[in-house]
């Protein structure tokens, strides 16, 4: 098995790269954000999964271990093959799918290509357990449980704008923290408003 790849970048395409290894050109296919942190050009490491089947072998490269585990995962999922992974982990930071499974977002899985209703369902349903011990924010990215009061209705508010359910909860979580769970409705929701503009 290939674990990692150490090498000077050949060229990057639209969903791959190759990755010059001593010679040996390398095609890896990557997530839109591991492509977008490597260097233009220059040496590059790329964390992999290598997948054997009959008819090829394939390479998935990760700017990050916890990209990979999360790839790992999600494979792991009924009609989740690489190429879904894939969009999934272009769509959402390990971070953020964190906070999606763990509160039940479905919409933000839905932002993937290949993922209809149906799958993402099963994503939170299989994985809910799971995503609060995987790397990529652990259990500080599990949703907060937002307060009655001046902090559910300001909840309310960035729901009512499109925000999602688990970027508010997490953007006001912090507001609270800064200003108590007693500060008023306005400050709440322009401290909400700020956090995720950022």
């Amino acid at each position: 098995m290939i674990a990692r790849l150490r090498g000077i970048i050949d060229s990057i395409y639209e969903s791959s790269c190759v990755l010059d290894v001593g010679g040996v050109g390398y095609l890896v296919f990557c997530s839109s954000r591991t492509l977008g942190a490597l260097p233009p050009e220059g040496v590059a490491t790329l964390l992999t999964e290598m997948q054997v089947r009959e008819d090829a072998i394939t390479l998935y490269g990760f700017a990050t271990s916890s990209e990979r585990e999360w790839f790992r995962l999600l494979t792991t999922v009924q009609g989740v093959g690489a190429k879904v992974a894939l969009a999934i982990l272009s769509a959402l930071s390990p971070d953020q799918l964190i906070a999606a499974i763990s509160s039940q977002d479905k919409g933000a899985l839905t932002r993937a290509p290949g993922v209809g209703p149906k799958l993402a369902i099963r994503l939170v349903t299989e994985l809910r357990e799971k995503a609060g011990v995987m790397p990529g924010g652990g259990a500080a990215a599990l949703p907060v449980v937002i307060p009655k009061g001046h902090a559910a209705d300001a909840l309310s508010a960035l729901l009512n704008l499109g925000y999602r359910r688990a970027e508010a909860e997490s953007a006001l979580a912090g507001v609270i923290d800064q200003y108590g769970e007693a500060a008023a409705l306005d400050v709440l929701i322009r401290g909400g408003l700020k956090a995720l503009a950022k």
